[in-house]
C-alpha cells in the first residue's frame, strides 16, 4: 500500500470555530484508503509561528501541501506567502501537489471572487470554503488533492523501481562482460 504525507498550516485563527483550540506543535493524523490503495498522515503543523522551531521533522518528506487562510484578514495574504515558501519551495514539493484554500466565514457575506495573490501564489489551485454553506465542495476538492498527491507518489516508485531494475541489468552486463574476456 502507498503512504504520502500531507502538511496541513495556514495563519491562526482560519477556522469558524467558536471556540478556537489551536494546534499547539503538530498534531498527526493518521487514515487509510481502501480506495486509493494508500495511507495518508496528515500533519497539522498549526499556525502559530511560537511553534516553527516543530516544523522541520514534519516538513521532511512531504508529498503533498494544504494551506488555509481566510482572506477576509488582509494579514492572512502575506502569511500565506511565508506558508508556500517553507512548507513548498524549501521541500520542492511541486506547486501541482499545493492546494490552497480560503475559508469563509459563515454570515461572513464573502463572495468567492479570487484574493489578490502574490504571483507564484496566484498559479496554485484555489478553493472556496465555506463548510455551513457547502461542505461536500470543500471535500470533493480535498479527495481529489489527495488523489493527484497519490499518482506523484506511484509515479515516482514506479520510476524509482525502473532505475533499480535498469542499474541491475547494467550490473549483470558489466560482470557478465568481464567474465567472458
Amino acid at each position: 500500500m502507498l503512504k504520502a504525507k500531507v502538511l496541513v498550516g495556514g495563519p491562526c485563527k482560519t477556522s469558524d470555530i467558536t471556540e478556537y483550540n489551536q494546534t499547539q506543535g503538530v498534531r498527526i493524523l493518521e487514515f487509510e484508503n481502501p480506495r486509493m490503495g494508500c495511507e495518508f498522515e496528515l500533519w497539522d503543523c498549526g499556525g502559530d509561528p511560537e511553534f516553527e522551531s516543530y516544523w522541520p521533522d514534519p516538513l521532511k518528506g512531504s508529498n503533498g501541501v494544504v494551506i488555509i487562510f481566510n482572506d477576509s484578514i488582509l494579514s492572512h495574504l502575506k502569511e500565506t506567502e511565508m506558508w508556500y515558501s517553507c512548507f513548498v519551495q524549501q521541500q520542492l514539493v511541486q506547486n501541482a501537489l499545493c492546494l490552497l484554500i480560503t475559508h469563509h466565514k459563515p454570515g461572513s457575506g464573502s463572495d468567492k471572487e479570487n484574493p489578490a495573490l502574490a504571483p507564484p501564489l496566484n498559479r496554485l489551485k484555489l478553493v472556496h470554503s465555506n463548510l455551513e454553506d457547502d461542505p461536500e465542495e470543500i471535500r470533493m476538492e480535498f479527495i481529489k488533492h489527495l488523489r493527484s498527491i497519490i499518482n506523484t507518489v506511484s509515479e515516482s516508485r514506479d520510476s524509482e523501481k525502473m532505475s533499480t531494475s535498469q542499474m541491475k541489468l547494467m550490473s549483470i552486463s558489466i560482470i557478465t562482460n568481464t567474465i567472458n574476456k
